[in-house]
């Protein structure tokens, strides 16, 4: 698949879903995407940010990822992304910084996450101081350096 198939993808997948703040969630996909591209990911690496939520909120299927015409790495990045039921954030992290390439996926999606103007969309304090703590945890198990 072509990065611009990739993209259109994503995007219908994950149609008339929001984040957070009620904004459509192809906004965060956009800005994960050029966030690995800023950072001098690949094509693989931007293709997988595009499509690095679609198995965990089921948007698409791990079938579906199996099947796609894309590169082995690229499906691999999208499964070490992939949060799983019960799974605690060491196990997590451990196979983002075990799966090449997955790091700089999850560092752009956390920087996205947790950049102050998204975050302050969010009416609910508790939610935000919440949702701060938990990327900050999550970018120390990665070591990344902290925002």
């Amino acid at each position: 698949m072509t990065l611009a198939e990739v993209e259109a993808a994503a995007r219908a997948a994950h149609e008339g879903q929001t984040d957070k703040a009620g904004r459509s969630y192809a906004e965060h996909l956009r800005a994960v995407a050029e966030g690995v591209s800023a950072r001098g990911g690949d094509e693989e690496q931007i293709a997988a940010a595009w499509l690095h939520d679609a198995v965990e909120d089921d948007a698409l299927s791990e079938r579906w990822l199996d099947e796609a015409a894309l590169s082995r790495r690229t499906k691999d990045i999208v499964l070490a992304v992939t949060k799983r039921a019960g799974e605690g954030p060491e196990e997590y992290a451990a196979r983002i910084l075990a799966t090449p390439g997955a790091l700089l996926v999850k560092e752009a999606d956390l920087a996205h996450n947790a950049h102050p103007a998204r975050l302050s969309r969010l009416t609910d304090e508790p939610t935000r101081k919440r949702l701060t703590e938990k990327y900050a945890h999550m970018r120390a198990l990665l070591g990344l350096a902290q925002q």
